[in-house]
This record gives structure tokens, sequence and C-alpha cells, in this order.
């Protein structure tokens, strides 16, 4: 009964909303209870619980009562799901599963055939997983596609590519594929290696004549995760033997997954067939987590350390810690650890004067110094930025500039535009609203914008 009416219900939902949607908020999910008064929907974890709340809570009950059910209230509540290839002793719970192996959300070692059993699995670090990953709105659709590949490596997004800045989560989610496959297929040979190993090795192989050895080592993998591909740039003959290589996998319809810091088009000195290739599949930029994101990742990470953590003392952290999640996590650590020396529960007061010194935002950060970075980045003379130039190479940065001022320092728009020697606040509100516009859709854009943020907090 719950079984059939909860699969209904999912078939419904996945004719009225995006593949990739469905895959990240739906899968996992369970029917706890149900009946007239109340029906209660299991989710892996409190991100997807908020997200569900928020965004289909009417989608659930609208498509609940299509199916005869009218409840009159929906909860959602975070539960260790069984995985598919274990029963579970309580018939109550029905688990919506995807094709990729799933363990309970407090699990964190992914149930995958140990390394003795699975001698293919190369350098893959078995703590990524899909289930600890927090989902949010700037990496949902690259856990969709990624999710999407382990269920069928080399069948579509081949090759896939994940671009972003440092801390973000690239390596975790490439190697939760790898650790995804494993799990389908212990037989499946999966290398996962950092670009920098990668030219260690081919350095080795020429070196002691065994370049036909490291050739056969990686054109036979059924999975190939390579990580910052960027630095394979400038390196000809290491660039060739990754050619020949990416066509061996390819036309062998084997899953290439690269990541890097920035999209195929700019990395500079690539060779122009390897641009194209990276091009081939898929592209997605991975984005700084938002607020909410930041959230969740803490109370994720505090959770596995069997610790609770108050809304401010959540928030305080998010707010403070904006570009990286190492970053993040970092600050968390610090924070639990010096609670836990000194017998005390964490709280606003202890994390504000712990960590306050190193906020992400240095407290002498200045608009002069945003003014300068952003120059800097595009290469022009803070003159230029400051001065009454019309090129399209002036006023991109300028605007850019402003946009940083509004939203690093919440500056009034007409103290931005007295800071960028304009008498018209206008033409501040002007440049903010487009440079705004832009980063949604123009991945040069954020990644520029990014790129400013990350070294200006660096």
């Amino acid at each position: 009964m719950h079984s059939n009416l909860w699969q209904a219900v999912l078939g419904e939902i996945e004719l009225s909303i995006t593949r990739p949607n469905f895959i990240t908020w739906f899968s996992n999910t369970g029917l706890l209870r149900e009946d007239e008064d109340l029906v209660i929907v299991a989710v892996p974890n409190v991100f997807i619980k908020q997200q569900l709340e928020r965004k289909y809570t009417d989608l659930i009950v609208a498509t609940l009562k299509k199916n005869g059910v009218n409840p009159k209230q929906l909860e959602f509540k975070v539960h260790a799901l069984a995985p598919k290839h274990t029963s579970t002793t309580n018939e109550d719970i029905v688990i919506n599963q995807p094709q990729v192996n799933t363990s309970p959300q407090t699990t964190t070692t992914p149930q995958v055939t140990s390394t003795a059993a699975s001698p293919s699995r190369l350098h893959i670090n078995e703590r990524y997983t899909f289930e600890n990953f927090i989902v949010g709105s700037g990496n949902e659709l690259a856990f969709a596609a990624c999710q999407s590949i382990a269920q069928n490596p080399g069948t579509k997004y081949n090759p896939l590519f994940l671009y972003g800045g440092v801390g973000i989560g690239k390596t975790h989610l490439i190697q939760a594929v790898g650790n995804a496959v494993i799990s389908n297929n212990p037989h499946a040979k999966v290398i996962y290696i950092s670009t920098e190993q990668f030219v260690q090795e081919f350095v080795q192989a020429l070196r002691y004549k065994k370049a036909g050895d490291f050739a056969n080592h990686y054109r036979t993998a059924d999975v190939l995760i390579v990580d910052d591909i960027q630095f394979i740039a400038g390196k000809e003959k290491m660039q060739e033997e990754f050619f020949h290589t990416f066509n061996s996998l390819h036309q062998s319809n084997k899953q290439i997954i690269m990541s890097s810091d920035k999209p195929p088009k700019d990395i500079p000195t690539l060779e122009e067939r390897l641009r194209s290739r990276f091009a081939w599949g898929m592209s997605i930029d991975m984005q700084i987590p938002d607020f909410e994101t930041r959230c969740a990742i803490i109370q994720t990470k505090a959770q596995n350390q069997d610790s609770v953590l108050s809304n401010d003392v959540v928030e305080y952290l998010a707010n403070n810690v904006q570009t990286n999640i190492r970053e993040l996590e970092g600050a968390l650590n610090q924070l639990l650890a010096f609670c836990e020396m000194r017998g005390l529960e964490p709280n606003l007061a202890i994390a504000t004067s712990l960590l306050g010194v190193s906020k992400s935002r240095p407290k002498h950060l200045s608009a002069k110094q945003i003014i300068e970075r952003t120059a800097r980045h595009f290469q022009i003379p803070v003159e230029d930025i400051l001065g009454p130039k019309r090129d399209k190479d002036i006023v991109v940065p300028r605007q850019i500039a402003m946009y940083m001022l509004r939203s690093e320092l919440h500056l009034s728009f007409p103290k931005i535009a007295r800071e960028l020697g304009r008498k018209d606040h206008t033409t501040a509100i002007h440049s903010v609203e487009k440079i705004e516009k832009e980063a949604r859709v123009d991945n040069s854009m954020r990644s520029a914008i990014a790129d400013i943020k990350e070294r200006l907090y660096a």
C-alpha cells in the first residue's frame, strides 16, 4: 500500500519537474507514515528537508490528493534510509532508490567493496560519497550529472568537465562518482589521479622507457577521473599523451571526468584539439555555495561530530566564511575543538571571540583595495577605472568594481559613485544591476568575480 502510493506520487512528480531536480531532491525519499491526519516523508539530510519544505510542499500535497490521500498535515523527517540491497525490518518505510548505491545518512563510510577486493580502486578516497555531499543551488546540476554518470558511465555527459574556484567540492563530487561506480560494479577499473601526479608518472615512464606500460594502464580504465586538469597546459608531450589517452577511452565509450579551476576555453596554452575535446560532453560551472547551502554544510559537519549548533552560531559561521568550504569546515573544527577541550557548549559569544579575528572579510578591507584588485585582475591601470574613458575593456571592470563595492562593503550608491569618481549615482545603480544580471548567465563574469573575491580574502 505505502510502496504503491509513494511510487505513484513520485511518478507524477517526475513528469512535472526537470530530471536533474527530481534526482537531486526526490532520490532517497520515502514514506514513513500515511493516514488521514498526517503524512511523513523521509529525507536523507537537513538541506533536502529545507528545500522540499520551501519549494515542493504544495506539489507533493496536490499529488497526494490526486492519489486519494488528503492529509491535514505534511511533514519531512530526516531518517536513515536503508540501502537497496539491505532488507529493512520496518515495513512502514518505503524507499525510492536511485540506481546508484546508497547508504544511511548517518554512515560516514560508503558501502563499497574494500580495496583488497577491488584492486582497480586507485587513489579514491572512500569518504567522498554522494550521501555526504551537500547539494545547493550552486552545484545541483553538477550533482545530478554525476549521479547520472554513476548509473551508466560512458553513455552520456562524456566527458564531464567540472570547473570552479578552490574549495567548493569538485574533488569530493568527482571521487563520489568513482565510489558509486565501484559500488555497482566491484570489477570496474576506476582511476582517480591529480594532474600533477599524472605528469610525474609520465616523466618517470619516459625516463625508464616504460611509456607503453603507462599508456596501457590509463587507456584500459573504465572510468578515468583527472583532477586539476588545467595544470596540463604548457606541457606539450604530456598534452599529446593525454590526447591519445582521451581518444582511446572516448572511442571505447569509457567515462572521462575532469575538474579545473576554469572552463576549457579559458585555460591558457592548452592545445586547441584538447580544448575542443574537453567541451564535447558537458561542462558545468560549480559556484560558491550560497548562504543556505553553507548553513546546511555546517549543520551536517557538526552533526557528524555529534554536536548540535544553535541557529545563531550556524548563521554566524555561514556569514563570515563565504568563499571556501574548506575554510568553513576549518572554522567549525576550530570552534568545536576549543569547546570540547574546555567542556563548553558552542555559542555565539565563543564563536565571535574565537573566529572574529579570522573572518573571511578582513577588517582592513577598503574600497581602494577592491578597486586595485579589480584593476589588477583585468590588467589595466587604476587610473583608467577612476578616469573618464568609455572603452569596453575599461567600462566592464569599472562596473564590476562598483558591484564589488556594493556586495562586499554594502556601500550606498552615492558613496560608490564618489569612490569611482562619478558625479551621478544612477551610474552606480545601473552598473550593479547590470553585473548582477550578467553574472547569472555569463560563466566568465562569474569566474572573474570569484577570482577577485578569492584574492581579496586570501
